[in-house]
């Protein structure tokens, strides 16, 4: 598969063993040395507008900000920034050119390289981006290591007024669980299903980690790619776990990453009837033919 493809589904930035499931070596390094991808630091590699995004940010007179800090920063992100996002001191003149840009004096300290700081980067997602997309630049900054949640809940709360309530949702919501924003964005639907109670890779017993898994309902709600299940062997595996799961009279939900990027009406849709479904005693059928909430995890 085209690796440029490949990391762009992946949010952007991937490290190289990520890029090996639906690629070869050769591809990778081809790749590379063409300069259709962009080697970040060791092991990890992002899409070539990273670098045009910070310099147009400087040649602007501002930071990089927001969506292009994030993935400056080496972080997943649910879909590419079609243009730089930069940030003007207040006093600035809108500059030439196709920019997404935004007006705050940042100070010094939240500013290194021309790219805003890991927490305010966040920060700033979480005010001006959807809530999904704001979950998984907060999701994967978590998972980077470059804060923690206490540092982001301070920095939400200690906010200017517009868009605090925001920030400090997206911040309670976030999880550096979350494998990559595929999975964050599943996650940001399924909070907004009343009942539906998910929590990030959830173990079930002789089936292994699920990507979300309400344990009252016995709901399990997995992203599917083909670029990792589009194989004979990726095809057997899928299908005895999810044989496995159903055998334990777990209600599993699958969705593609097309629908949870593109049609996030018919994923909330579907999590709503299943959620129905479970709450009204639709378990597996005990011997007499009645339901039973019976799932083992």
């Amino acid at each position: 598969m085209d690796v440029v493809e490949v990391l762009r589904r992946l949010g952007g930035v991937a490290e190289y063993g990520e890029l090996l499931g639906p690629c070869s070596e050769w591809q990778v390094r081809r790749a590379a040395t063409d300069g259709r991808i962009t080697r970040l630091r060791r092991n990890r590699y992002g899409l070539v507008d990273v670098g045009a995004h910070r310099a147009a940010a400087v040649a602007a007179g501002g930071v990089l900000s927001h969506l292009s800090a994030a993935v400056a920063w080496g972080w997943k992100v649910q879909h590419e920034p079609e243009r730089p996002w930069v940030t003007l001191a207040r006093n600035r003149r809108r500059p030439v050119g196709d920019l997404e840009v935004r007006w705050s004096d940042v100070p010094d300290r939240d500013v290194r390289h021309h790219i805003t700081r890991p927490l305010r980067t966040v920060i700033d997602c979480t005010k001006a981006l959807p809530f999904d997309e704001a979950l998984a630049v907060a999701d994967s900054a978590l998972r980077s290591g470059e804060v923690d949640r206490h540092q982001l809940l301070l920095a939400a709360e200690a906010s200017s007024r517009t868009g605090r309530s925001r920030a400090i949702a997206v911040v309670d919501a976030a999880d550096a669980g979350a494998a990559n924003p595929f999975e964050s964005t599943l996650r940001a639907v399924a909070l907004q299903v009343p009942g539906l109670t998910v929590e990030t890779q959830g173990e079930v017993e002789g089936v292994g980690f699920v990507d979300l898994l309400d344990r009252r309902l016995g709901i399990v709600v997995e992203g599917e790619s083909f670029e990792f299940h589009g194989t004979l062997p990726g095809l057997r595996r899928d299908v005895k776990r999810y044989t496995a799961m159903t055998r334990r009279g777990l209600s599993v939900v699958r969705f593609l990453w097309e629908e949870a990027m593109f049609d996030q009406d018919y994923v909330h849709a579907a999590l709503m009837d299943a959620v129905a479904l479970r709450s009204c005693g639709g378990g597996p059928l005990d011997s007499a033919g009645s339901s039973t909430h019976g799932w083992q995890l």
